[in-house]
């Protein structure tokens, strides 16, 4: 953590004597094969730009295979990060500055490079063998194919060696510095401190190997520095000042680890302990990890043996009065899906949320979509409604989980949270909330026996939810199961028209959690040509797309929507005063579905299923085509 620098930019541990030039914005990515270490050069220039004060976005890029054979395509690992002056919304379009380490990286990537980005190759890499692998029938670095880049051939492989020689590190231990040689040129190239990577270095490090690794680790980190302010290859270096954000303490997170925040608070907030139950899977893992090393804030987790046990288990804590959670992705979801119809039956507050991924079944497990929607909303036997939300970045997932447990609690159903990887492992710079900052969630039990006859565990109040008894209680006792119940008392019961009443009870009490969300917010004019109906990790993008029309004087105005089930009560209206409502969304149409069938608004999907976010470009490209008059769906 740390507070909002003031706008002067901080002072260089090195100082250049080459020519300094001044850019608002800067996209870096590095890429190279998954034990090439791009995802820490990635993070640590993160994190090292959100203390210059940066505004920051990234895109960690992974492979699918664990470690895929050296030097192929499908091995590529990437890490993308714009930081900025001013407000930064998306990872960027397109990028400045490309660091590959071998001829897959290169070849995957060089189409997102801007005209006349820098590209910093591995020149050791790019031998037969390496462009064989690629695919490649030349040497790209010699063909002419990147004329019109401006491109740093450094045998970075060499001058790693040679810089960690002293260390007495083996070579395969001195080829992993490479990732630290790659990130001081890239210091050296946008002026960044180097700093807080030597002490990160010296934290992880310093006692690898009798303190060897970590001497390896910075002599590569400085050796990357020197040889950007020497060659002769690069003219000058960049510095972007500090972005000038609201005042108070921030912390760069990521999505994962702002639901793991965000529980924590819920928890406090309501006065309960927080119990975890998972099955590890890509990407939501990372959040039992985090959720592990909570136990000092009264954390329980419960790494399951499978799916279905974790979402039992997870039923079984919320019986017992717990903040019960349980989390996977769609695969998981899927499996889970049973289980989630016993808690919509047993009406029990629980949150269930699916980090989204490319599928289907193991499909794309380390890139991002949507697709899930449908199954969030209706993948369960019989009519088994419960509210959904979706956060819009990684710093609004802490406020939709605190948002999720107030729901579930109020109306005693579970909650879905649908995350999506590009949300998951993205990462900004997040405000740290003080506690008093935050609205308490109540949450009682009932303690003592109704004075008018026997407990009735499915007697409702006015927003239909039932009482939260504990087990235990003295004159509480209760049957819950998975066979319909009689209103009121939940005794089993096989009557039609109560059967009928509890399926409409159920739905009514989902469709009460309108009273508990905010109205749909416009950011643009309140009537015009487009409405951008966003939903989850695409509101960057939407954002960014609309603001740029707005200059061109384009009639559009853009909403993001977080709750996906009820809708809020105002979107028909807000919908009905725009020609055109473009719902850009990872999936073929989910969204845009279900708001014709619901509010019988022709929406128009703007699909993609590429295991890619959305640019910002392929946004304003539809936005121009609809305000041009445009109407193919």
């Amino acid at each position: 953590m740390n507070d909002a620098p003031s706008n002067n930019t901080k002072a260089m541990t090195r100082v250049t004597h080459k020519p300094v030039a001044e850019r608002r914005a800067v996209v870096v990515r590095f890429c190279g094969d998954s034990g090439d270490g791009m995802q820490v050069a990635g993070a640590q220039l993160t994190y090292t730009s959100a203390l210059a004060g940066n505004d920051i976005a990234t895109f960690p890029d992974f492979p699918a295979e664990i470690r895929a054979p050296r030097g192929t395509l499908a091995g590529v690992s990437g890490f993308q990060i714009q930081f900025a002056a001013d407000e930064v919304l998306t990872p960027g379009d397109e990028v400045d500055a490309l660091v590959a380490m071998n001829p897959a990286a290169l070849k995957t990537n060089v189409s997102w490079l801007k005209p006349g980005a820098t590209v910093i190759v591995d020149d050791d890499a790019f031998d037969d063998r390496g462009l064989r692998h690629a695919g490649y029938d030349a040497n790209p670095l010699e063909d002419g194919s990147l004329e019109g880049f401006d491109v740093l051939r450094a045998p970075v492989t060499s001058l790693t060696k040679e810089a960690v020689a002293e260390t007495g590190l083996g070579r395969k231990d001195a080829e992993r510095c490479r990732n630290f040689f790659a990130l001081g040129l890239v210091y050296w190239l946008f002026g960044r401190d180097m700093q807080p990577t030597l002490d990160s270095i010296e934290a992880k490090f310093g006692e690898a190997e009798g303190g060897a690794v970590a001497a390896g680790a910075r002599k590569a980190l400085n050796a990357g520095w020197s040889y950007g302010e020497t060659t002769e290859a690069l003219e000058r270096s960049y510095i972007v000042p500090a972005a000038k954000l609201p005042p108070g303490r921030y912390r760069n997170l990521t999505g994962n680890e702002a639901l793991v925040l965000g529980l924590i608070a819920a928890a406090r907030l309501s006065n309960k302990t927080v119990f975890y139950a998972a099955y590890p899977i890509t990407p939501a893992s990372d959040i039992l990890h985090h959720l592990a090393r909570q136990r000092a804030q009264g954390v329980r987790t419960f790494q399951a043996e499978d799916e279905i046990a974790s979402v039992t288990a997870c039923i079984g804590a919320a019986f017992g009065g717990a903040m019960a959670v349980t989390g996977s992705s769609g695969p998981g979801i899927a499996l889970k899906a049973e289980a989630l119809g016993l808690a919509v039956m047993l009406e029990l507050p629980m949150i269930v949320i699916d980090v989204q991924r490319g599928g289907p079944s193991t499909g794309l497990p380390t890139k991002p979509e949507q697709t899930d929607l449908l199954l969030a909303m209706f993948g369960r036997s019989g009519e088994a409604p419960m509210p959904v939300l979706a956060p819009a970045g990684p710093g609004d997932c802490f406020d939709t989980m605190i948002e999720a447990w107030r729901i579930a609690t109020r109306l005693m159903t579970p909650v879905m949270v649908l995350s999506d990887a590009f949300t998951a492992n993205g990462a900004e710079p997040w405000r740290v909330p003080e506690l008093s900052e935050l609205e308490r969630i109540p949450v009682t039990h009932p303690e003592t026996p109704p004075e008018d006859g026997p407990f009735k565990p499915y007697s409702r109040d006015e927003m239909l939810a039932r009482p939260w008894a504990v087990p235990g209680t003295p004159g509480l006792e209760h049957r819950i199961g998975g066979l319909e119940k009689k209103d009121g008392t939940g005794n089993i019961s096989y009557d039609p028209a109560n059967h009928q009443h509890m399926t409409d009870t159920r739905a009514r009490k989902v469709e009460n959690a309108q009273a508990l969300i905010p109205d749909l917010e416009v950011f643009g004019p309140e009537t015009g040509d487009v409405l951008v109906l966003g939903w989850g990790g695409t509101f960057g993008a939407c954002r960014e797309a609309v603001q740029i029309a707005r200059t061109e004087g384009l009639s559009v105005a853009h909403a993001q929507l977080r709750h996906l089930n009820p809708f809020p009560k105002n979107m028909r209206d807000i919908l009905g005063n725009y020609r055109h409502v473009l719902v850009p969304e990872l999936n073929s149409g989910q969204l845009s579905a279900v708001i014709r069938a619901r509010l019988e608004v022709p929406a128009r999907s703007l699909s993609k299923v590429q295991g890619r976010p959305f640019t910002v470009h392929e946004i304003l490209t539809r936005i121009r085509e609809l305000c041009a008059g445009e109407t193919t769906a």
